[in-house]
This record gives structure tokens, C-alpha cells and sequence, in this order.
């Protein structure tokens, strides 16, 4: 997306018409932002300017409405160097530490799920949070607990107080004895290395293994034989962790019922944000995707402000998505300190 060169007018202006229609919703005539804004110019100067901007592709102007509206390329051209990044006042800052003290937090997940609702209390978008990526994570230790008489859980602890459970299917009840003793032999063998190294090597790791009692081994032997399928499902159970969708309803752009429809089904589509976000877990600072800057049409018409947390080694992501009319510094303020207050908060 090429980003025209322009005066320091033709940026004035297209800074107040980006503030109005956030503030409005409404299409910007030349009329209003001459009433609003203290230019020091004729309206007819503010016309020729903006029909500059839209000439240079930052603005459109809609066929029902004499006024103009900001394009994708004007959000990007705003965001990249427009707005300021402003700090968030010591109480804006207090406000959102209050949100998160407010919450019982039992976990990684449970704060992940928190942190989605309160971005989405303090933004008015619809907040989303995804755990940490656990390919990298150490498995500190595990445990098998008989769930039915045809259900092992596995329960896995990683690094930072990490926790992830895999069902195992079992032929019938095993005892207690039996669950300690398989449990001890996998920790001796597994514990130390990282999940994707457990996934990759967990053959090598258990074919030597040779327990004393019959019923042991043959559970062993599950293990061994599973390939990477136990292991492979704790690697992908990740999930995305939505606020309340309400937020967004109440938005001019989500009053027609089609549009809200098109919300509620993008916010079924759990594996479309789980790919949008994971791609995101390597970078710095805020990241913001705007509207066909998205690869996926169901995300042409909003705008992604995404940060990341840390946990040890870990890294997770926390956002928000609205539409691309949206308070761009406030909300990437609010998102950023919000990631760096997670990394803080987590166990």
C-alpha cells in the first residue's frame, strides 16, 4: 500500500477529519470541519484540500452524503505517522490495574480470559486473548489420574505454573499404584525438554523403558506407541478468548442485523483468529492490521490492535477487533499497557 506525500495542510485536515468520523460516525463535510476546527482558511480552501485527499486515495466520498469519509490507507497513513502515541494517565493506568486486582485469577488461562472481557470493558471494541504458545515450554512434570474406567488425564505442568490436560484412552480401570508408577517413568524420561522436543523424540525417549509389573508397561505402551498424538493435542489446544460481543452491537456499524450476523458468525470462527493471532507471536510493540490489509475477506471491514505478554519464555497475545473507524490512540494505549500489565500479573 504506497503512502502519498503530503502537506502539512492536506495532514491537518485529514487528522480532523479522521477525529470526526471516529467522534460522529457521520460522512465530514468541508462545512463542519471550518465550524469545528481552527484552520484559519476559507471553507473553500478546506474543500480543494480534502478533494486532494481523496484524489491521493485517503479519502472517499460517499454517493448519498456531500461529506467525505476516511479510507484503509488514511487509517495507515494516521497510525504510522499521524498519531501520537500517548501515554495513559496515572489513572487511566490505576483503572485498568483495578479491572485485573478485581478479578480471581485461578491460572494462566483464567487471567487470558479476564484480560479479553476487561479490554473490552475499557476500549468499547471486542477484546480477544490468546495463551501462550507452548511449543517452546518446558514440561516441568506430569501426572496421570484415573478419570472412568476408560479415561486417563494427563496432566501436564510447564514452565511458569503452565497447565495442560490430554484424556488417554485405557482398555479398563487402572490402579493407583500403577498411575504412580508410569507417571514416575515418563517424568524421569520427558521432564527437562520442551514439548515440541517431547513430540519429536518420544519414541527414542520410551522404547527403552522396561517396567516390572505387566499392567505398567502395557500403559507405558500406550505412550510408546502413540507417536505424537498425546502430545500433539496439548500443542494445539490453544484457544481465543472473546469479550462480549454486545460492545460492538451497540456500534453504528453493527446496527443492521446482517452486520451483527456477520460478527456473531466471525466470532464462531475460532480457527480463523487463532491463525490471525499466532502469526502475530513474534512481534514487537502493537501491531495493527486495517481492513484489506487483512488476507481474510471476513476481516476486510475491521481493524486488529494486538500486543504481547510474556510468561518466562512464552509469549501470548492480547487485543482487540472494531471497526476500522476506531480511536486508534486510545485503544493501542490501552492495549499495550495491558499486555506489559499481564506480563507482570502472571504466576
Amino acid at each position: 500500500m504506497s503512502i502519498p506525500t503530503l502537506t502539512d495542510r492536506e495532514r491537518d485536515v485529514l487528522v480532523a477529519v479522521i477525529d470526526s468520523f471516529v467522534r460522529t460516525a457521520a460522512p465530514v463535510g468541508s462545512q463542519k470541519i471550518g465550524t469545528d476546527y481552527e484552520f484559519g482558511v476559507s471553507a473553500a480552501t478546506i474543500r480543494n484540500t480534502m478533494a486532494d485527499l481523496e484524489a491521493k486515495g485517503l479519502l472517499t466520498h460517499p454517493h448519498t452524503s456531500a461529506g467525505r469519509l476516511p479510507t484503509d490507507l488514511a487509517y495507515r497513513y494516521y497510525v504510522d505517522g499521524l498519531m501520537r502515541r500517548g501515554r495513559l494517565t496515572s489513572r487511566e493506568r490505576v483503572q485498568i490495574e483495578q479491572e485485573f486486582v478485581g478479578l480471581e485469577v485461578a491460572g494462566v488461562e483464567d487471567l487470558v480470559s479476564k484480560a479479553a472481557r476487561v479490554l473490552t470493558l475499557l476500549t468499547g471494541e471486542l477484546g480477544l486473548a490468546m495463551g501462550p504458545m507452548l511449543a517452546l515450554a518446558t514440561l516441568e512434570r506430569l501426572e496421570l489420574i484415573q478419570v472412568s474406567s476408560e479415561k486417563v488425564l494427563l496432566v501436564l505442568t510447564l514452565e511458569s505454573g503452565v497447565v495442560r490436560t490430554v484424556y488417554v484412552d485405557v482398555t479398563s480401570s487402572v490402579p493407583r499404584a500403577t498411575l504412580e508408577a508410569v507417571s514416575a517413568a515418563l517424568n524421569d524420561r520427558l521432564a527437562g525438554a520442551t514439548l515440541r522436543q517431547v513430540q519429536a523424540t518420544l519414541h527414542e525417549r520410551l522404547e527403552s523403558v522396561n517396567l516390572p509389573d505387566p499392567e505398567a508397561q502395557g500403559l507405558m505402551n500406550i505412550f510408546l506407541h502413540s507417536e505424537r498424538d498425546v502430545f500433539e493435542c496439548a500443542l494445539q489446544e490453544r484457544a481465543v478468548h472473546l469479550g462480549s460481543t454486545t460492545a460492538l452491537a451497540e456500534q453504528p456499524e453493527f446496527t443492521a442485523s446482517d452486520r451483527m450476523l456477520e460478527l456473531i458468525h466471525l466470532t464462531e470462527r475460532r480457527e480463523l483468529l487463532v491463525s490471525v493471532l499466532g502469526g502475530r507471536a513474534d512481534s514487537d510493540g502493537p501491531q495493527i492490521t486495517i481492513g484489506t490489509e487483512h488476507t481474510q475477506p471476513e476481516l476486510e471491514d475491521l481493524t486488529i490492535v494486538t500486543a504481547n505478554y510474556s510468561i518466562g519464555s512464552l509469549r501470548g497475545t492480547v487485543g482487540v477487533i472494531g471497526p476500522t473507524r476506531m480511536p486508534y490512540q486510545k485503544v493501542v494505549s490501552i492495549v499495550d499497557w495491558t499486555s506489559g500489565l499481564m506480563t507482570r500479573l502472571t504466576p
